[in-house]
């Protein structure tokens, strides 16, 4: 399906937006469904906290000196802080790695800068020094409200706590998204109606809904929990669905909801194919240039990628130039999320490569009912974000 046409043949006439993400290693409990790379603390690490604080910010920043000269002029439009729990470190040491970047890059005046947080490691006072630090959106996983689900999801919060993280956090910080999870063992529809109308009580400007799925590596795929069917799972979503429209949230992305101008500008430019700086134990980055477009690994341990930082100066595990062949399916594969989709033209600025090479998947997707027919956007049919790995797969060549 997708013409053989080398990175060497192609051109990028114009650069994609920039950001940088950061990833923080270290939470205080393993949830037994996350797959992300997170590790539990350990109490005499180094450091009181259970983790060395210091030496991973002063990892951090040397990680992010070594991609300089990779993005040389270019500004940085926006900032995510993910975890683990990024929430675990001081407000000092937030400060100091937020004033570090900014003496290095060209960082957007108004850029949006995002921190996730467990509610369980909400303090007011640390939340007013994130925000002095200049933190300016927060995204708490909240997960659900009551007590019984937060349990079987080995949360270490509980509902009030949850309740009253999202009111520090309001009173703190321009955005706050609530992150909560649906199809949870044993949930009735009726359990999950309470979740939305709790979190919606709080009128954030920013909601996202995930279905709960058993990854593997984790220690649910191992002890699976009996989970509803997918008859309630389904009934559940169009439920949610439906409740957020009548409270004014607009789906923009498959889990994503949002006031009018509120969406989250870092994912976005995921989702457009847009560039991220990945610093960071097991971050991932993403840097175009004229020619080429290319990705890379870090150590996954923080142990190892602190100990590589500090004896070889950088701590890639994997860099390369991404071959022409693969653009085309990345490219869709977050495209294809967003409900509005991407002007079609946005493959071939942000690919190289000319809309030619997809032909064939466009006109399948469409022939199927998975894509809309309007020429001028890329984008699912309300039939394909349903099925959007059926959609997306038609790309894969």
């Amino acid at each position: 399906m997708v013409l053989n046409t080398g990175l060497n043949k192609t051109s990028l006439t114009a650069l994609p937006p920039l950001s940088l993400y950061i990833h923080f290693p270290w939470c205080e409990k393993k949830c037994p469904y996350c797959d992300f790379n997170s590790h539990q603390i350990k109490e005499g690490a180094g450091a009181k906290s259970g983790f060395d604080e210091e030496r991973y910010i002063n990892a951090l920043i040397a990680d992010l000196e070594t991609e300089l000269p990779r993005i040389w002029g270019r500004q940085v439009h926006s900032i995510f802080i993910g975890g683990g729990t990024p929430s675990l470190l001081s407000a000092e040491g937030m400060d100091r790695l937020l004033s570090a970047i900014r003496a290095r890059i060209n960082l957007e005046p108004d850029a949006e800068i995002t921190m996730e947080a467990n509610p369980g490691s909400v303090e007011t006072e640390k939340f007013a020094g994130f925000a002095k630090a200049g933190i300016n959106r927060v995204s708490l996983g909240i997960q659900s409200f009551q007590d019984q689900q937060l349990k079987a999801l080995g949360r270490i919060h509980n509902g009030a706590e949850a309740k009253r993280a999202i009111e520090i956090a309001l009173q703190h910080f321009k955005s706050v998204n609530l992150d909560l999870m649906f199809g949870l063992p044993m949930q009735t529809l009726e359990d999950a109606k309470r979740d939305v109308e709790t979190a919606l009580s709080f009128k954030t400007p920013h909601l996202s809904f995930y279905n709960l799925t058993l990854e593997p590596n984790t220690y649910f795929a191992s002890f699976p929990p009996k989970l509803p069917n997918e008859e309630v799972i389904d009934a559940i979503f169009e439920q949610n669905l439906e409740l957020l429209s009548n409270a004014g949230y607009k789906r923009y992305e498959v889990s994503a909801y949002a006031k009018a101008g509120m969406e989250c500008k870092h994912n976005l430019n995921y989702w457009r194919f847009g560039d991220y700086i990945g610093i960071g134990a097991g971050a991932h980055g993403k840097i175009s240039f004229p020619d080429k477009i290319t990705r890379q690994v870090r150590e996954r341990h923080p142990e190892t990628y602190m100990n590589s930082m500090e004896s070889k100066g950088n701590a890639l595990v994997e860099s390369k130039d991404v071959p022409a062949a693969d653009l085309p399916f990345e490219f869709m594969l977050n495209a294809l999320r967003l409900t509005d989709g991407v002007a079609t033209n946005t493959f071939t600025e942000r690919t190289g490569l000319p809309l030619s090479v997809i032909g064939k998947g466009l006109d399948e997707a469409t022939k199927k009912g998975l894509l809309d027919s309007n020429p001028a956007l890329l984008k699912g049919t309300t039939q394909g974000l349903r099925y959007l790995n059926n959609l997306q797969e038609i790309f894969l060549g």
